[in-house]
């Protein structure tokens, strides 16, 4: 048996590497949660290609030195010895067939000027949510034919990750919500999950990593035990599950009364359109609108199309919309009554109060046991960014503002459920009240005008 049999043959994939191993997609993530076999899967398919294609040039990346020698250097420099020469100075691996593995790390974001100009087929991103959508883009400029391959190969990038680190955002987009931009094809992108349990070696001989994975905090255990990618440490909403939370469409009935809010910024607006029971018993989030680089005028004319032919009862807005708008010398609302948006009221904008009755929604059941709280699987962008947001690290109770983009449907949905006429109660209390007192447990006795718009 040659040096190429002995390789090939001391490879033992599970299912998920062996299909990490067969895809064909032009960008392939493989992963999801700890112990899947992720490290193992990449060193093995980036040497495979290196010994049937002759000539290929490879970048493997980690995201610093000592994990990119513990992971790859080290245990590459065992499994290929004499079929490939291991250059130290230039952390590379040359194969007796020309093909060449460099292995590279990011210790600063100014790293990825040193691949500029260069060009490799395959280019591997390990624990790809450690680096940035930045430093991603600028590898994708690098991911071409070189002069020592033909044009036949189709050249690829593959990636291992967790959930969680600085890329989630990007990694999570492009493989978990397939949410594509106008220059990303989806037939290019393919996802495969793995677990631990699917790591049969370590099952059978490290069950004690298994147990200490089990054994994480609740947030931890769900994105490194279980690979839930809506749930990172970090992140602001931990009780919003895609799972229970976002439903497919239904038609609103007739007899469910329905309010919108919104929020404005030059830079996004975001508005949500929210539909509740008579009785109250649940509230539901059925439609969205968002885009960016609108002024005030064009984004209600937007916001107004969007809502042809609903009937909504009251427009929740950002309460300093009111002041005079310096491009018209109108105020806010002046501009957006005359776009066509009636029935405007000033929202609830404190943060944190509203933060917390948010989280009461979310964390509240029916009597029948369903989330009283529900997202139709229309409003992509409220469920992403409610899936995105982070804690502030200086406010511990308050949203992050930064990345600014994800925060307007955020607070869409804020401003909404603060002017939401009741509260999310127990079913005994549920039982105990009629509607009415629980709209006055919320507005008190008196019937205000902002109830009103609500209930006539």
């Amino acid at each position: 048996m040659n040096k190429i049999q002995q390789f090939l043959s001391a490879i033992h994939p599970n299912p998920k590497q062996e299909e990490f191993f067969l895809a064909q997609e032009k960008r392939i993530a493989y992963g999801g949660a700890r112990g899947g076999g992720k490290s193992f899967a990449m060193r093995k398919k980036l040497c495979m290609l290196a010994l049937k294609y002759p000539g290929i040039q490879i970048l493997l990346l980690r995201r610093s030195y000592p994990e990119l020698r513990e992971n790859h250097i080290n245990p590459l420099r065992r499994e290929l010895k004499g079929l490939a020469a291991y250059k130290d100075s230039a952390k590379e691996f040359t194969f007796y067939n020309h093909s060449r593995i460099k292995l590279g790390y990011f210790a600063s974001d100014g790293d990825a000027l040193q691949y500029q100009g260069q060009a490799y087929e395959v280019i591997g991103m390990e624990e790809a949510t450690q680096f940035t959508e930045e430093q991603y883009l600028a590898l994708t400029e690098c991911n071409r034919i070189s002069g020592a391959m033909c044009d036949a190969f189709v050249p690829r990038m593959y990636f291992t990750c967790n959930p969680g680190g600085v890329g989630h955002a990007w990694v999570k987009r492009l493989f978990i919500d397939r949410a594509y931009r106008a220059n990303e094809n989806a037939a290019d992108y393919r996802f495969i999950p793995a677990k631990v349990y699917d790591n049969d070696y370590l099952m059978q001989n490290d069950p004690s990593y298994v147990h200490a994975l089990e054994a994480l905090p609740p947030v931890r255990r769900k994105a490194m035990l279980d690979g839930n990618w809506d749930v990172f440490e970090g992140q602001f909403f931990p009780e919003f599950s895609r799972e229970r939370h976002v439903i497919d469409p239904f038609e609103i009935p007739e007899n469910w009364r329905r309010f919108a809010a919104f929020d404005y910024g030059l830079d996004r607006t975001a508005c949500l359109w929210f539909a509740y029971p008579p009785d109250e018993s649940r509230i539901v989030v059925y439609r969205e609108f968002c885009a960016s680089d609108l002024i005030l005028s064009r984004a209600a004319s937007a916001i107004r199309q969007s809502a042809s032919g609903d009937r909504v009862r009251s427009y929740l807005a950002p309460p300093d919309l009111a002041a005079r708008r310096q491009e018209t010398g109108r105020g806010g609302f002046e501009v957006l009554r005359t776009a066509g948006i009636r029935h405007l009221l000033p929202a609830n904008a404190a943060r944190i109060p509203g933060w917390r009755r948010v989280r009461e929604f979310f964390q509240a059941d029916t009597p029948s046991g369903t989330p009283f709280l529900q997202i139709f699987s229309t409003c992509k962008e409220l469920i992403l960014c409610v899936s995105r947001l982070q804690f502030d690290p200086k406010v511990p109770e308050d949203a992050a503002l930064y990345p600014h983009a994800i925060t307007h449907a955020a607070d869409a949905l804020r401003y909404g459920l603060c002017g939401a006429p009741f509260l999310p109660l127990k079913p005994e209390i549920i039982e105990k009240r009629e509607k009415k007192t629980l709209a006055e447990e919320f507005f008190g006795k008196q019937k205000t005008d902002y109830y009103r718009f609500f209930t006539d």
